[in-house]
């Protein structure tokens, strides 16, 4: 059985391959002034401007918070002091005292100023008001030399913070800026941004629910020991799925054995090698495969990037929900169909009866409100099967399609488009 299981595998992936993979083009613009997002499974892509904030603020939970800075625009990150009072003495010149501090790459909620060496990363839980108050002062960098001094003052299902701007010509400090950001802002969103350059608040991302990975740069800890942190541009994905990564040299494998990750860096930015002639060349052995909640999977791999001249990537897609889904009904029989979903309502039914099944091979297709729509008897005599059903008499829609072989009996969702 598991040599015919194979067989059944590699048949349902060249034919899901051939009929379902799309070439996606994207584009980040040149020098990557844009962040841009990407849905699989609406095929939908939103860009936001990279430099249109500065720190990102989690608001998801009145319990959980992160703050992340933009990195991918060149701004660091220090702990300059531990205590709130010496927000006022904050002077550049003492900058090789300061203490550098990151993005996780791992996870979103982990950001540059959760890794401050307070108790909280920013603050000290208060067991009165039960927020958390802000105790260190943080220097932010920019780019281009410009200094900003940041306290998070307090947290309680928001962030109160304020800021003031390094005047190099004077040797002062510009007037402070006070904000309060309520995480009931952007309810649909991940994060709540800020701009500490414009002095005002934007929306930097889609809807949770819009997207499962990123394109951008960030900073990457290079050696993996802390001690060089040096910019990429590579793919972060959302929390809402999980990531695997396989090598595959020969194309996607009939059996492939897939660890899903939830570190939002598992794509990364190693898909990718600088070549002599200072182009990029990509590695399309590397398959990575993009799990969703309810076990609909993707595979992805890339097929081109240019670099900062252009910003454009491409790589290929298919659901290959179906083709890693072929299961044993029990260990005499087979079953897996393909594609689903269909844009024709044509499916073929791919199944193996290892010893005969008394004559009671059959598939019956349900509506969602448990009406029998179609019904169909298939060979029941032993070995390979392959039949092709045409459900055009059927409406668009979700539906049951139920295989029984014997007494035994296996449902899967079937999506008519």
């Amino acid at each position: 059985m598991k040599t015919i299981l194979q067989f059944l595998t590699v048949l349902c992936l060249s034919a899901t391959a051939f009929a379902q993979e799309t070439i996606v083009n994207l584009s980040m613009q040149p020098s990557y002034t844009d962040q841009v997002y990407y849905k699989l499974s609406t095929a939908t892509a939103s860009a936001f401007t990279a430099n249109s904030w500065d720190i990102a603020f989690l608001r998801t939970s009145a319990y959980n918070f992160g703050m992340r800075v933009n990195s991918g625009i060149g701004i660091e990150v220090f702990e300059a002091v531990n205590t709130a009072a010496s927000y006022n003495t904050i002077d550049v010149a003492n900058e090789a005292n300061w203490t550098a501090l990151y993005n996780s790459e791992t996870s979103w909620s982990n950001g540059a100023f959760e890794q401050g060496s307070a108790t909280y990363g920013f603050g000290e839980y208060n067991p009165i008001t039960h927020g958390v108050e802000g105790s260190i002062v943080f220097v932010l960098k920019y780019a281009d030399g410009t200094y900003r001094k940041f306290i998070n003052e307090s947290y309680a299902a928001g962030y109160t913070f304020k800021y003031a701007t390094w005047n190099a010509e004077t040797s002062t400090w510009s007037e402070d800026q006070t904000v309060t950001l309520s995480n009931t802002n952007n309810p649909n969103n991940k994060f709540n941004y800020y701009s500490l350059q414009n002095n005002e608040e934007v929306v930097a991302e889609p809807a949770i629910s819009d997207w499962d990975f990123v394109f951008t740069k960030y900073a990457t800890d290079y050696f993996g020991d802390g001690s060089f942190f040096y910019p990429v541009t590579g793919v972060l994905h959302s929390d809402e799925v999980t990531v695997a990564q396989n090598d595959e040299q020969s194309g996607m494998q009939a059996n492939p054995t897939l660890t899903y990750s939830e570190d939002i860096n598992t794509i990364g930015y190693d898909w990718k090698t600088l070549n002599d002639a200072w182009a990029y060349d990509v590695s399309s052995n590397q398959a990575y495969y993009i799990k969703y909640a309810d076990d609909t999977i993707y595979r992805l791999y890339f097929t081109a990037f240019e670099g900062s001249s252009t910003g454009n990537l491409s790589f290929a897609v298919e659901d290959v929900t179906n083709a890693l889904s072929i299961e044993d009904v029990n260990s005499s029989v087979a079953f897996g169909i393909y594609p689903n979903p269909t844009t024709d309502k044509k499916v073929n039914l791919v199944y193996d009866v290892n010893t005969l099944a008394s004559n009671n091979n059959e598939v019956a297709i349900f509506s969602t409100t448990g009406q029998k729509v179609y019904q169909t008897n298939l060979n029941s005599n032993s070995g390979f099967y392959n039949k092709s059903l045409d459900l055009s008499s059927l409406t668009s829609g979700i539906y049951v399609l139920q295989f029984t072989s014997s007494n035994n009996t296996v449902t899967k969702k079937l999506i008519l488009k």
